[in-house]
């Protein structure tokens, strides 16, 4: 089925490891031109040179997700160098360490809030109006099963991934006159450095690896190329009749 995004272009935040990498690396492969952005250059810059070792179309550049001017600079950036915009991918984000409500702090919070929630409101705000103009476009907004149920010690992350979940839908209604579809993907525990970074930080993180398999339904952690595979479904036209929708992805976790 190669060939399902030719002619369209790709921007992908946290495009430099996990499952912003491998989505960049599917839908090159498929045949979009991809601009991945993300802060770690050397990492980014590594996957988009891989991109294009394969015979794709790629391009890296450094990204704050939560700086609105550089937002601007990424947006006009791609336009300029590909001419449109037509799915943007909200990957970018970071996780909570555990920490009980009762010890986080209000610095802790806010940076979650920013980088998760509020990076994902200002790609909306400046990608959707190029889309519109170009007649329509995909948004998909990387939530996450723990914006669906609770996790003890994950308060800020449950709530800036709840809050993903919601302005999806609510930006879909609004967008939807114009041609843009914005859908949200909410993966399960997935083998990336985010979630092995977290459990190597916990004192009991082989025992908490263990239990965390054992509320999949499958009996095992997801992979990026699953989260990549629903991605690339959204960027498609084959789920053009997909809008506000929640994607999940997540092996059985929330059947349980």
């Amino acid at each position: 089925m190669a060939g399902r995004l030719n002619g369209k272009v790709a921007l992908v935040t946290g495009g430099a490891s996990g499952l912003g990498a491998e989505s960049a690396r599917r839908m090159a492969r498929e045949g979009a031109a991809v601009v991945l952005t993300d802060l770690q250059a050397e990492a980014g810059q590594g996957v988009a040179d891989e991109i294009l070792a394969a015979g794709g179309r790629a391009a890296f550049l450094v990204h704050e997700v939560t700086d609105e001017a550089r937002w601007a600079e990424v947006t006009a950036w791609t336009v300029e160098r590909f001419g449109r915009i037509d799915t943007l991918v909200n990957s970018a984000g970071v996780a909570s360490g555990g920490q009980p409500i009762l010890e986080a702090t209000l610095e802790g919070w806010r940076r979650i809030m920013a980088i998760n929630l509020d990076g994902t409101f200002l790609g909306v705000r400046h990608v959707a109006p190029v889309m519109a103009a170009a007649g329509g476009g995909s948004i998909v907004n990387l939530s996450s099963i723990m914006g669906k149920v609770g996790l003890p010690g994950a308060a800020a992350y449950c709530a800036s991934k709840g809050g993903v979940l919601m302005l999806t839908k609510a930006v879909a209604l609004e967008l939807a006159p114009v041609g843009v579809r914005v859908n949200s993907v909410h993966p399960g525990f997935i083998e990336t450095p985010m979630v092995q970074n977290v459990l190597q930080q916990a004192d009991d993180g082989n025992a908490r690896r263990d239990l965390i398999v054992s509320r999949h339904a499958l009996g095992r952690l997801g992979v990026p190329r699953e989260i990549a595979d629903a991605i690339v479904f959204l960027a498609s036209d084959e789920s053009s009749f997909m809008t506000g929708s929640e994607v999940v992805v997540d092996g059985g976790y929330t059947a349980m």
